[in-house]
């Protein structure tokens, strides 16, 4: 069983992502679910994208680390995130010396030059994307690779974004399904 962060997408907590995370608990592990936008939920990326804006990259990264804080302890602790909620993932999770794992679903950080880490690592992204452009994906897995991490990409072609969120125009039914199989067989390894 694993403890894990999850954190949510520009978008806000929305059902997608508690539905993820009951998902994670029916297989046993142990689901925190912060709420980085004090209950604000948007279903355009621009109305995410201004909340996010509004609240600064900063403030996120605080409460996210302020979600974090008591959940440490002993380490072991698994990152997960998706698309902004991954890059902030990605951001504690290479902060932790002691992190137990990092999933990302649709997002990635550019912190990763100066890191240095042994984590597992599991991202999952749609292909193309114009949110992580295969250029940014490539420089990502060399700098996450030269840190340390042990990574796997899992590209998802034709789908888009966010294409977990059934309540989205990105969802995609086969590669979500995909996606949350090979995520739950990484979770059980950690």
């Amino acid at each position: 069983m694993a403890r894990v962060l999850l954190l949510h997408s520009m978008y806000g907590l929305r059902p997608a992502v508690l539905q993820a995370a009951d998902r994670l608990r029916l297989a046993g592990h142990e689901v925190h679910v912060p709420d980085l936008y004090d209950g604000r939920v948007v279903d355009e990326p621009e109305a995410g994208i201004e909340i996010k804006e509004e609240i600064g990259r900063d403030e996120l990264l605080r409460r996210a680390v302020a979600a974090a804080a008591p959940l440490v302890g002993d380490g072991g602790l698994v990152y997960a995130g998706f698309s902004l909620g991954g890059s902030l993932a990605q951001n504690l999770a290479l902060a932790d010396a002691k992190a137990g794992g990092l999933l990302l679903m649709h997002g990635t950080s550019d912190m990763a030059d100066d890191a240095s880490t042994e984590i597992p690592v599991q991202l999952h992204v749609a292909d193309p994307d114009t949110w992580e452009p295969v250029d940014w994906l490539n420089a990502w897995y060399l700098r996450m690779l030269k840190a340390g991490a042990d990574v796997e990409v899992f590209r998802y072609r034709g789908a888009g974004h966010l294409f977990t969120d059934p309540d989205l125009p990105d969802y995609d039914d086969a590669a979500a399904e995909r996606a949350w199989t090979i995520a739950l067989e990484f979770l059980a390894t950690l």
